[in-house]
């Protein structure tokens, strides 16, 4: 019995190990091609006569993708200049004006903005605060270091923090803790985001030698 326990676990961690390469894998390549598919389809918007299975002998897939690009950086070199930026604030004045709709728009907005931020700071740094009591850590995103009012009534440099919820790290509070209470670390925001999602599982691997100042010696050193 003892004999076919061991075999029961040995094939399960087989089955386990199969999992961890192929899943990923999979999930990767049907994300994609649901991407590229989608793409594909603005081809759509070209006249049928220049469409390029009107002149190609063969359909291509992913020929989508460089349309779509296309009409990102038209889109986007128009918003950029003065005419652009008053027609984008126009339909974003009518759409805030359509019940439903705006309060979808103006999510997917606000969510858009803080992901593509070019602020340097959004979702930039992973801290650890004491939250919610002393003695009890809390992984957290930096999103804003000038607060404003919140600093000039508190009295206190202090910096946003998102608090990512587990399994979904797109959702979760913020919390604004002062700049001295921070810590600082050194993980980039996806293997944090790793860690949010796996339930604190995927830890990313770390060296001591990678900062030069530590408030504590690692656990291991104290024993």
């Amino acid at each position: 019995m003892r004999g076919d326990g061991e075999m029961l676990k040995r094939l399960r961690r087989y089955l386990v190990a199969g999992l961890l390469v192929w899943l990923p894998l999979a999930v990767t390549y049907g994300l994609l091609r649901f991407l590229i598919t989608l793409m594909d389809k603005t081809l759509n918007l070209l006249p049928a006569a220049y469409r390029p299975e009107e002149w190609l002998p063969v359909a291509i897939p992913g020929l989508g993708v460089i349309l779509t690009i296309v009409v990102l950086l038209i889109t986007g070199l128009l918003a950029a200049n003065i005419v652009g930026r008053s027609v984008v604030g126009g339909w974003e004045s009518l759409l805030r004006k359509i019940p439903i709709v705006r309060s979808i728009y103006s999510a997917a907005k606000n969510f858009t903005e803080i992901v593509f931020s070019d602020s340097g700071t959004a979702f930039k740094k992973v801290l650890l605060v004491e939250y919610p009591r002393k003695g009890i850590y809390t992984l957290t995103f930096q999103t804003a270091s000038n607060m404003g009012e919140v600093a000039g009534r508190t009295g206190k440099d202090v910096v946003c923090c998102f608090v990512p919820t587990t399994p979904n790290p797109t959702s979760g509070f913020i919390i604004v803790v002062p700049k001295s209470d921070v810590i600082e670390l050194d993980m980039t925001v996806d293997e944090a985001a790793k860690l949010v999602m796996s339930l604190g599982v995927v830890v990313p691997t770390w060296s001591k030698q990678q900062t030069a100042e530590l408030p504590l010696k690692l656990p291991d050193e104290q024993l």
